[in-house]
């Protein structure tokens, strides 16, 4: 596995738990839809919660946060579409980031909430 896609699973598997420890029950990990793959599907009361979950190894390119592009979001978008209709009895759905920074020390994990709008715009 490239070093790459090894961050990125480390960073899920991470995101996953701190969603756990928050209360969120994980419906699916790497749910593909097509050409989209949400990285995690939760509830948490009667929200259903798409996360994008980025991992970077270090701050030195940016903030991981700052890759998701309005192509992604729209994707993220069309698989929320896709798990609706397939479970007719989510109603609420909301779009959660989560930023991963592994650094040296202690990760640093970044949990935005409502971070943008199925039409590409950010809260």
């Amino acid at each position: 596995m490239a070093e790459h896609n090894h961050t990125g699973k480390q960073g899920e598997e991470m995101a996953a738990q701190f969603l756990r420890i928050k209360g969120y029950e994980i419906i699916a990990l790497n749910k593909r839809f097509g050409r989209a793959e949400v990285d995690i599907i939760a509830r948490i009361g009667l929200e259903t919660v798409f996360v994008e979950v980025k991992t970077r190894s270090s701050e030195v390119y940016g903030y991981p946060e700052e890759s998701v592009n309005n192509k992604k979001i729209s994707l993220l978008a069309k698989a929320a579409e896709a798990f609706a209709l397939e479970n007719p009895s989510v109603s609420d759905i909301r779009f959660d980031l989560i930023s991963i920074v592994l650094g040296a020390n202690e990760p640093e994990i970044t949990h935005i909430e409502d971070a943008f709008f199925p039409d590409g715009e950010w809260f």
